[in-house]
């Protein structure tokens, strides 16, 4: 079972699990390990200031005291939430965190007001879509745009 809590974005742990985050989304685009620079530039180029309250969450998740995932939800109006950098550690993948981040994540929008959680994805994630798919959110027109924006998907939360 794992254990979800909110972390500050600066916690070293945090700190250390996103970059984990950025050298597996980053080498999974490129199709080798991503360098050191190019997760810098990464963490420079999105970082992560915006989820902190009043307006957004950074969730932690262990097992057996290990940090072995994240995610992070942030407010993009009143009523609408944007699910960010939900990660699980290779080792812990198929351990069921990935569902467990999700629905924490959810509450978390709950809890700051929204009505609608919407996320975006790569074409290359399919596990993410996956995931997303089996706990209710649909595919829609896309409400960002971006390089790495190939899906976008939305769920009702009320």
């Amino acid at each position: 079972m794992w254990t979800i809590e909110p972390s500050p974005v600066d916690h070293p742990d945090a700190t250390a699990v996103m970059r984990d985050y950025l050298e597996d989304v980053a080498g999974r685009y490129y199709g080798r390990p991503a360098t050191a620079e190019e997760v810098d530039r990464a963490l420079a180029a999105e970082p992560a200031d915006d989820l902190v309250p009043p307006s957004g969450v950074f969730l932690l998740g262990r097992a057996g005291g290990a940090v072995t995932g994240c995610v992070g939800v942030k407010l993009l109006d009143a009523r609408t939430a944007e699910l960010t950098k939900l990660y699980i550690c290779p080792a812990a993948r198929g351990s069921g965190g990935g569902s467990q981040l999700l629905l924490a994540a959810e509450r978390a929008a709950r809890e700051l007001g929204a009505e609608v959680m919407c996320l975006n994805t790569r074409q290359d994630l399919t596990e993410a879509k996956s995931l997303y798919a089996r706990h209710g959110y649909v595919e829609t027109e896309p409400y960002t745009t971006g390089r790495y924006v190939d899906h976008c998907f939305q769920k009702a939360l009320l």
